[in-house]
């Protein structure tokens, strides 16, 4: 045994020596520009040189969401994306639904060492291209056109290049020889132009542009040539905004009508820091503990990396050593694990690599225990709706939408994935008030809207968790007549089962009121959508009255138009799933609210009973509707079976089999539910497809060195390796034999910290070094609500693993979803389960 007794002294001689050869070498840093090995294009399309990458339309703004600031081209500056949305834009600041061009095509030259974009604004015919070339250890930008900007477009088209507030808030810029200090929180300049909009104008303008002089991580430097820089602070629009470099498209001018050129300094040979992923929570004594060990391609790793037990007197003790054994290469980063399986000793611990060592962790048996808490306890009570909120002394929101919903117009497509049909489905007039829709309900995600497949799915978890694990604990007040919840104010019933009946009474009130599931609830209007504050103060909760003057009110109805929408298309994929989570609901509510139980399992029937009646009706739009047709009947056929145990429903789910086979990955959990009610021939096949699937599960070591499905699509996908364990523990606890319980231990440790990019715990609260910055309903405070899933890392194209701490709104990143929360509050009592045995 030996203790690691001069680690925080050695950090600190390091820290002090590279500070002050920086100092000594580069005076004022002014000479740590690239100028030595310049940018190049390398194989994957972007250029690079260490310490930097321009990205040019490597990737695309969010389709459905518009201006996501991922697009255009981008800087990533010492391993962080600082800057984005280099492209033709026309505002000043853009905000998320303002006009987006249509990506045409992009052109890699390596012969030259440039990139050329084509983009085109076609509604107002406006074809432009966007070059890049390497050039003098710098970008040479430029905006090229054909014809001359069309006339509504003079003064409106510009080229923007959008920078991160995080990234240079406490830091300077000059511009011409003037200086200023980025602005920490908005405050102006604003203009009324001749329309009424309200606009930014520019806080400083100039020729030549130099962004944190005194920073050279951050240093970047843009020169204008024949055009003016006019720097913009995009918060002062929209709380997400960035702060924007701007020049305009002159008027009667082809060819090269912009051009600017582009460089950042960089710190010679640099190398990003090692990063060791491993659980922010910790690890049951009897699991495989490995950590993942990250390194920059430049890196010459170390061979061996300690664990440390950190003793009551301050001191770190090695109790195991060994050398790191390589993975490979994973999108731009070389992977080590160091696996120290065999300590099972309790205690708090801490990983050392060379001069870096981690935050401290437990190795003890109740490490999961208590980890799921913080999502019942506080993010499901913040997140209901039509309830006010207290939590001690604080409020999150009073009762929100007690004047839910107007029918939503026909033939009509929302801005946010909703949409409305040729007609209303139901008995009400376009704009009429559709009563008792003003009751239970969670707020889907970062914004306040109800989203009807969501509340499904996480009701159904909800139900599964209650059945599996038979969770009561008791921390919440919730009472439904007075719409009143206290988060730590325990009221005798479990919270749990409390939960359960608010998410079941916002789905069986769409049964009452039209008849059958419903799209969703959300805001009508985009001003309403962007809400941040307490949703109480969204709209006036009394029901509009188009009779009444726009500022009129009798006290129970208003003439004011804030009402949320009620989307109400009929979809028969979207009525399976509502009604599946009703059946189960139903068993659940059994003894509790005997009442509502009845109804929900006497609705469920009946609208399985007219489904099955007619042809489906499918309506598609956005991920509103329901799910695929098959995979929704499944549900609602193995609720149904595990409630009423009638042949209709196994024998319906025998005629699924098809899509059962073809989707098995997505349809195990389900599947492998129903077994207890089918026949043994059931059984054997559902194990052929679990065998098979398990070929598969051991091919995800070598993917990637986490063993677990890593998304790379737009949408970060933490909850799916959630879902992914989720299904693994259905799988095990059926075919023990088969599934190894590994797969669900991985899932659970990659979203607690041993992921690419960083070592952050996803779960808000919950691990030593967990996510204090997200997109919930408070983000505007650059703050969390404690239980919260984000969804974590985005791998940015073509290889750029990112979730950023410091910045809130990047909903692909950051934003908390209530599905995410249902579906880890079961994996953690599954791994708990798996360890520990059942209470």
């Amino acid at each position: 045994m030996k203790a690691h007794k001069l680690y925080l002294k050695s950090v600190l001689v390091v820290k002090l020596f590279l500070s002050a050869t920086i100092a000594f070498l580069f005076p004022g840093c002014s000479q740590l520009h690239y100028t030595d090995e310049g940018l190049k294009l390398n194989d994957l399309g972007y250029f690079e040189t260490r310490g930097l990458n321009v990205l040019v339309f490597n990737n695309w703004y969010n389709e459905n969401f518009s201006d996501s600031k991922i697009s255009g081209i981008e800087i990533i500056h010492h391993e962080v994306r600082t800057a984005t949305n280099g492209d033709v834009r026309l505002n000043p600041t853009p905000e998320q639904w303002d006009p987006i061009p249509e990506f045409v095509d992009r052109k890699v030259n390596k012969e030259n060492n440039s990139i050329e974009a084509f983009l085109t604004y076609p509604d107002y015919d406006f074809d432009y291209t966007i070059k890049t070339q390497a050039h003098d250890g710098g970008i040479l930008l430029s905006v090229n056109l054909e014809k001359p900007l069309p006339e509504e477009l003079v003064g409106r088209a510009g080229f923007n290049l959008e920078f991160l507030p995080s990234a240079y808030f406490e830091k300077a810029y000059l511009i011409d020889g003037k200086n200023g200090v980025f602005p920490l929180y908005p405050g102006g300049p604003m203009a009324v132009d001749k329309s009424g909009t309200v606009e930014p104008k520019p806080f400083a303008t100039g020729k030549i542009l130099v962004l944190a002089p005194e920073e050279p991580t951050r240093r970047i430097t843009v020169k204008a040539k024949d055009c003016e820089l006019l720097l913009f602070d995009g918060r002062n629009k929209a709380q997400n905004g960035w702060y924007v470099v701007r020049s305009l498209i002159p008027e009667d001018k082809t060819g090269k009508v912009i051009e600017w050129f582009l460089t950042a300094d960089t710190i010679p040979n640099w190398t990003r820091p090692p990063m060791i992923a491993h659980s922010q929570v910790g690890y049951h004594p009897n699991q495989r503990k490995v950590a993942v060990i990250e390194f920059d391609k430049n890196d010459k790793p170390l061979t061996t990396a300690y664990l440390l037990k950190v003793t009551e007197n301050g001191k770190f003790v090695e109790k195991y050593k060994s050398k790191i054994k390589k993975w490979g290469k994973y999108f731009r980063y070389i992977y080590y694990t160091f696996d120290f399986t065999s300590v099972k000793e309790s205690g708090l611990y801490t990983i050392e690599y060379g001069w870096l060592r981690t935050k401290p962790f437990r190795i003890a048996i109740d490490v999961y225990e208590n980890a799921w808490q913080p999502t019942l306890d506080v993010f499901f009570p913040v997140q209901m709706d039509h309830m006010f909120v207290n939590e001690a002394y604080r409020v999150w929101h009073g009762a929100s939408h007690l004047d839910d919903a107007l029918q939503a117009p026909v033939n009509h497509e929302h801005f946010d994935l909703y949409a409305q049909g040729a007609t209303t489905d139901t008995p009400y007039k376009p704009g009429e008030h559709i009563p008792g829709l003003n009751v239970g309900g969670w707020f889907d995600a970062g914004d306040f809207d109800i989203r009807t497949p969501t509340h499904y799915y996480v009701l159904l978890n909800l139900v599964q968790i209650w059945e599996t694990f038979g969770i009561d604990r008791d921390e919440t007040t919730i009472d439904q007549k007075t719409r009143y919840v206290d988060i730590h104010h325990p009221d005798g019933i479990p919270d749990l089962l409390q939960q359960i009946e608010h998410g079941t009474l916002a789905l069986i009130a769409q049964h009452r009121a039209v008849g059958h599931a419903i799209n969703g609830i959300i805001a009508a209007h985009l001003s309403q959508y962007t809400h941040l504050g307490d949703a109480i103060t969204k709209t006036d909760n009394l029901i509009y009255n188009p009779d009444l003057d726009s500022h009129e009110s009798d006290g129970f109805a208003s003439g004011t138009f804030d009402d949320r929408w009620a989307f109400t298309g009929k979809s028969t994929p979207l009525n399976y799933g509502s009604i599946a989570a009703l059946a189960a609901a139903s068993r659940a509510l059994r003894g509790y609210n005997d009442e509502l139980a009845d109804e929900c399992l006497a609705t469920a029937k009946k609208v399985w009973g007219e489904e099955r009646s007619h042809e489906p009706d499918i309506f598609r739009h956005g991920n509103t509707a329901g799910g695929q047709l098959q995979q929704e009947q499944l549900k609602a056929a193995v609720e149904l079976l595990i409630c009423t145990k009638e042949a209709k429903y196994a024998k319906r789910i025998n005629e699924l089999w098809p899509d059962i086979e073809r989707g098995f990955a997505f349809n195990a959990a389900l599947a492998v539910r129903a077994m207890p009610y089918m026949d043994e021939s059931y059984s054997k096949k559902i194990e052929i497809l679990v065998r098979s699937y398990k070929e598969q599960l051991e091919k995800l070591d070598e993917q990637d060195p986490f063993g677990v499905p890593i998304s790379t699509r737009g949408w970060a996908g933490g909850g799916w390796v959630i879902g992914f364990a989720m299904t693994n523990y259905i799988l095990h606890k059926a075919f023990p034999e088969i599934i190894d319980p590994e797969y669900i231990y991985k899932g659970l440790n990659y979203i607690y910290g041993c992921h690419p990019g960083s070592n952050i715990s996803f779960v808000s609260g919950v691990g030593t070094h967990s996510k204090k910055v997200a997109y919930g309903n408070n983000r505007a405070d650059y703050s969390f609500i404690a239980g919260g899933i984000v969804p974590g890392v985005l791998i940015l194209k073509p290889d750029f693993p990112e979730n950023k701490e410091d910045w809130p709104f990047l909903w692909a990143e950051n934003e908390y979803v209530i599905s995410a929360g249902s579906s880890y509050i079961f994996v953690v009592n599954a791994v708990n389960d798996l360890l520990n045995g059942s209470k």
